[in-house]
């Protein structure tokens, strides 16, 4: 009985006062653990989208879940060393697999956080035009003109230029009309000021621009810049198009094609 009492002693007691040490420290552990990366969320959520403040949140508890296991491990007596190191140099190796994506969801945080567009505004980014549908973590999603559903990764869209066309409430409308050299100056840049005086979706202020811009090899051309909602841009471009081309016709102003005139000198032979 004694020696049994012995076996107990030196045996088993140390490794059950071990194994309740790390029970204690794993479910302590735990519990904070959760209300750490709880705590993390809801301060994430006031700064940032939702969806990253919930990922970010659940990396925070990742994290900790590991150091509370370490933590655990420890209390056994286990050699934790190697574990870190291990722990780090497979963080190490999927970070190096996944350097794009990664790249890709800094970009993401980057635009959610900056915001320099936003869902239905028309931007030009990474090369792509489109109305943007959605922002997600990795990838932007475009909705073209021609209804193509374009994905275009975050990381490109961040390190190129990001040309915003829906930011602002106004936006110039940049024409030019070309007559030919014979025409009345006076009579073409009256005619343009009825065409935007007679469109209600050209704004009075800022006043439109309608001068003279260049004395070109075929043509006088004419610069005509009306400010509009941005809404109406694309509208008023193509109606003031079709309007300045049957004004012109009625009114016997020639729009020129490009030509050149070739003088021949006759040598005697």
């Amino acid at each position: 009985m004694e020696q049994i009492k012995t076996f107990i002693n030196e045996n088993l007691m140390p490794y059950a006062w071990s194994f309740a040490m790390a029970v204690v420290v794993f479910v302590i552990g735990i519990w904070v653990a959760k209300r750490i990366a709880n705590w993390c969320k809801g301060l994430l959520n006031k700064r940032l989208d939702p969806t990253v403040a919930n990922f970010l949140g659940n990396i925070v508890h990742i994290l900790l879940f590991v150091f509370v296991v370490i933590a655990a491990l420890d209390q056994l007596g286990v050699e934790t060393t190697s574990l870190v190191a291990i722990v780090g140099a497979a963080g190490l190796a999927v970070g190096l697999a996944l350097k794009d994506s990664l790249g890709n969801f800094a970009a993401g945080v980057m635009l959610i956080m900056f915001r320099p567009f936003r869902v239905g505004h028309y931007v030009e980014v990474a090369g792509t035009s489109g109305t943007v549908k959605e922002v997600r973590i990795f990838a932007t999603i475009l909705n073209t003109p021609d209804n193509k559903v374009v994905t275009v990764p975050n990381g490109p869209i961040i390190a190129g230029n990001i040309v915003n066309y829906s930011e602002m409430p106004t936006r110039r409308v940049d024409m030019v009309f070309g007559v030919g050299y014979d025409s009345d100056l006076s009579k073409v840049k009256q005619i343009l000021q009825e065409v935007i005086a007679e469109d209600e979706r050209c704004l009075k202020d800022p006043a439109p621009t309608i001068v003279v811009s260049e004395l070109a090899d075929s043509s006088v051309n004419f610069l005509c810049r009306p400010w509009v909602k941005s809404a109406d841009y694309w509208a008023v471009l193509w109606d003031t198009t079709e309007k300045v081309k049957r004004r012109f016709d009625e009114a016997g102003i020639n729009i020129p094609f490009p030509q050149m005139d070739v003088h021949l000198n006759k040598v005697d032979g």
